[in-house]
């Protein structure tokens, strides 16, 4: 009668074979982990410039509603804005004001955002019609 020896030998693995498969597991986390945190970095980038050009694209929409002048005050140096009713105090030096008119249009411009690495969007704000259109930017 013959007998098959499989299923009978139960050692298990060496302390080595798992050593080694940790080593694995370790490179491949270190190669991995950099490229989700850029993916990260990127994502939150992109919904940064998505809701400022939402936060553009309501103050026209007040302006035409209200047939009130509205405007964005950017500063740059505090990575900030302000939102609100022209009659306020005018823009300090450094502020960048976008106005946007009853009748749609709006005081055009740029408005750009970019990332460490180069990558950013550009929200341009289009003068006749006060379009608000998001375009991004590659990295250099």
């Amino acid at each position: 009668m013959l007998t098959s020896r499989a299923g009978r030998d139960r050692r298990g693995f060496s302390l080595l074979e798992l050593l080694v498969v940790l080593l694995l597991l370790a490179l491949s986390s270190a190669l991995v982990l950099p490229a989700i945190d850029r993916g990260l970095k990127e994502r939150e980038l992109k919904q940064s410039a998505l809701e400022l050009a939402a936060v553009a694209r309501d103050l026209r929409r007040r302006a035409v509603y209200e047939n009130a002048l509205q405007y964005l005050v950017l500063n740059p140096s505090e990575n900030s804005y302000q939102t609100g009713i022209e009659g306020g105090e005018p823009a300090e030096e450094g502020l960048r004001r976008f106005l946007f008119f009853p009748n749609g249009s709006a005081l055009g411009g740029e408005i750009g955002i970019s990332s460490r690495q180069g990558s950013g969007y550009i929200i341009q704000l289009e003068p006749l019609t006060g379009r608000v259109v998001v375009v991004q930017r590659k990295a250099r």
